[in-house]
């Protein structure tokens, strides 16, 4: 198990569905010491989904990090969480990224991205309910929907 545990709270907006959009991703450590470190990321996007920033916000969280660690990654995504905790990834990949329905799955590039920044740490994935008063979950928010309305914006 990695020595090294880090707490990932992630979200994405987006104004439309598609549409301008962002994401915001805090990382928290606590090092050996007791002292507490964050570190916040965001970008904004021209023209994407909601779902689109919620994948990328937790591909960028992890793929911030230098060193395998044990992560506890937080979302309010379903999307997100369920595809992991309810094994539906596992589906798909048997599937050839196919659905149960037999449809292809969206995003695909994204969601291998996202297994492949995930495969050196530990993961759990924990749902929060959003806009609900979580303190970081409320943040990402804010720094999601602060990235999108900068007007600095990238493409996808």
């Amino acid at each position: 198990m990695p020595e090294t545990k880090v707490n990932i709270y992630t979200d994405g907006a987006c104004s439309g569905n598609p549409g301008p959009g962002g994401y915001g991703t805090i990382l928290v450590h606590t090092d050996s010491n007791g002292v507490k470190h964050e570190k916040e990321l965001s970008e904004g996007f021209k023209c994407v989904t909601n779902n689109q920033m919620e994948l990328l916000a937790v591909i960028i969280g992890l793929e911030t990090l230098k060193k395998p660690c044990s992560v506890t990654l937080y979302s309010d995504s379903k999307y997100v969480i369920d595809a992991f905790e309810k094994k539906w990834i596992d589906g798909w990949i048997k599937k050839g990224w196919k659905t149960a329905g037999k449809t292809p799955v969206k995003n695909v590039d994204l969601w291998k991205r996202l297994l492949a920044a995930k495969e050196k740490h530990e993961v759990e994935f924990v749902w929060v309910k959003g806009h609900a008063g979580h303190e970081y979950n409320e943040r990402c928010d804010s720094l999601a929907v602060s990235a999108y309305k900068s007007g600095n914006l990238k493409d996808m």
